[in-house]
């Protein structure tokens, strides 16, 4: 019961935010929860010995969303560089005074990461709210996680029985990935049903104008990406021997928990679509 109210819960503020909500109302949101997620992977990060100190790594995600209201395209890639190397150059003076220079790598690489792997995905949120048909494809991506999401865990523990990869996550099958992938590809086909009753009506709140096989295959692809995800974070958490990334979430474990599948499937949603734009194939 906690973990379907927390799941409801979640799920309407998302949906609100994207319905409701502007560009800056849905940069707010994904800046909280990167926040948080962040957090999380620091103090993950200190169980493994190295230690992304906290003071650096919030401060780095608020910059990241801050300038992705100006320069959305061209500012990521310098900001992440001079963040980088700022924490780079704290660790190696930290290091030299305690004489243990052995850590300097392992924190600046780590505390890198920790920008790439949960801040730059949940930037691309407002970022999807800002092309054409912004609120669909925000739709499409979380529709397309959640629904993978769920089809893998009761298909997967009620007929599973091949492991998908153990040493990561025993409880992953390839009945699950299966019923994941086809779960994610089916509530993509009834969201383009839905757009397109929606559209005779004369609305565009909801649109697709991709032909209905690039939306499934779109949908096939992202799903793929977001179980690696979940196989990411498992590797992360077993690397440093903890089960969840936190307890925020009553049923769920960590905000981190609940967003790995998504900060790999956002950035290859992204990438997808700058794909199809440069083969010709038209927008979402």
């Amino acid at each position: 019961m906690k973990r379907i109210l927390t799941a409801t819960v979640l799920i309407a503020i998302v949906l609100g935010v994207i319905f409701f909500g502007n560009g800056i109302a849905m940069s707010v949101l994904a800046c909280v929860i990167a926040l948080l997620a962040a957090y999380e992977y620091a103090e993950l990060t200190r169980s493994g010995g190295a230690g992304v100190p906290v003071w650096w790594l919030l401060p780095a995600i608020v910059l990241l969303f801050a300038q992705s209201q100006f320069l959305p395209l061209e500012g990521p890639l310098p900001l992440l560089s001079f963040l980088g190397l700022s924490l780079f150059t704290f660790a190696a003076f930290l290091y030299a005074r305690s004489n243990q220079l052995d850590r300097v790598l392992p924190t600046a690489a780590e505390g890198f990461f920790g920008l790439i792997y949960v801040g730059y995905p949940l930037m691309l949120l407002p970022m999807f709210a800002a092309k054409e048909n912004g609120k669909t494809l925000l739709v499409f991506l979380m529709l397309v996680v959640w629904t993978g999401d769920i089809a893998a865990l009761y298909i997967g523990k009620a007929f599973g029985k091949r492991k998908l990869a153990p040493a990561l996550s025993p409880n992953k099958t390839w009945e699950g990935a299966i019923a994941s992938a086809l779960g994610s590809m089916i509530i993509a086909g009834v969201l383009a049903a839905v757009c397109q009753a929606v559209g005779q009506h004369g609305t565009t709140i909801l649109h697709i104008s991709e032909p209905l096989w690039q939306t499934l295959l779109l949908a096939l692809l992202v799903n793929i990406a977001a179980q690696v995800g979940d196989l990411v974070e498992s590797a992360v958490k077993r690397g440093v021997g903890v089960k969840d990334s936190g307890t925020l979430l009553p049923g769920h474990g960590g905000v981190l928990d609940r967003i790995d599948a998504l900060l790999v499937a956002a950035p290859v949603l992204w990438y997808l679509l700058l794909l199809k734009d440069s083969a010709g194939l038209g927008g979402f």
